[in-house]
């Protein structure tokens, strides 16, 4: 199976077209304000236990990683947290996702992924999932990549099946909600199940 998108120019900082409308590179500062802008939608941060969150949050956990991938590009090798952003060919900004390492644990990373609202529904957080996977098996040795989410939020859950996750436990009332609980899914994929995929 040929790759998704060509790893070695992502990896370097350049664009890279994903497929006709979507063009994807490690973030950058001038992608800073486009993240906070995102994250200050209350239909986006719904089914995020971080946020909404001070503008000086955002900065705070962004900042490092953004100069990490800098750093890693000079050197040509992946950061240790690989945060990909989406633009469509105008340049507008269409979401981001993030691969991880687990502490503790080599060779296991999580994946996951915030969109803005008018990216919804069009298969993006599917598509952007499925390149940080293979990154994760084919460039970064990992023999596990997990994802977890809210359960009543369909939307992901389904973009984490199609990208290939499996459900794998779940955490009854794991989440306080204005109106109750919601259950914690843990979803994931090994090396030898996602060999056998591609």
């Amino acid at each position: 199976m040929a790759n998704i998108v060509d790893a070695n120019l992502l990896k370097q900082g350049h664009a890279v077209v994903l497929d006709n409308d979507v063009i994807v590179t490690l973030v950058k500062q001038t992608d800073l304000d486009d993240l906070i802008e995102m994250l200050a939608d209350e239909r986006v941060t719904e089914y995020l236990f971080f946020a909404p969150s001070p503008v000086e949050v955002y900065h705070q956990y962004f900042q490092p990683i953004i100069d990490k991938c800098a750093e890693a590009q000079d050197q040509a090798e992946w950061p240790s947290d690989l945060l990909l952003v989406a633009r469509n060919r105008d340049g507008d900004f269409i979401g981001m996702a993030g691969l991880t390492p687990v502490a503790f644990h080599e060779g296991n990373f999580e994946v996951g992924f915030q969109l803005p609202y008018a990216s919804w529904g069009r298969g993006l957080a599917t598509r952007l999932a499925t390149v940080l996977i293979e990154i994760a098996f084919s460039e970064l040795s990992a023999h596990k990549v997990t994802a977890d989410c809210y359960a009543q939020n369909v939307g992901s859950y389904r973009a984490l099946q199609k990208s290939g996750l499996s459900e794998e436990g779940r955490q009854t009332d794991y989440y306080k909600l204005a109106d109750g609980y919601d259950d914690k899914l843990h979803m994931g994929i090994s090396l030898s199940q996602w060999t056998r995929k591609t």
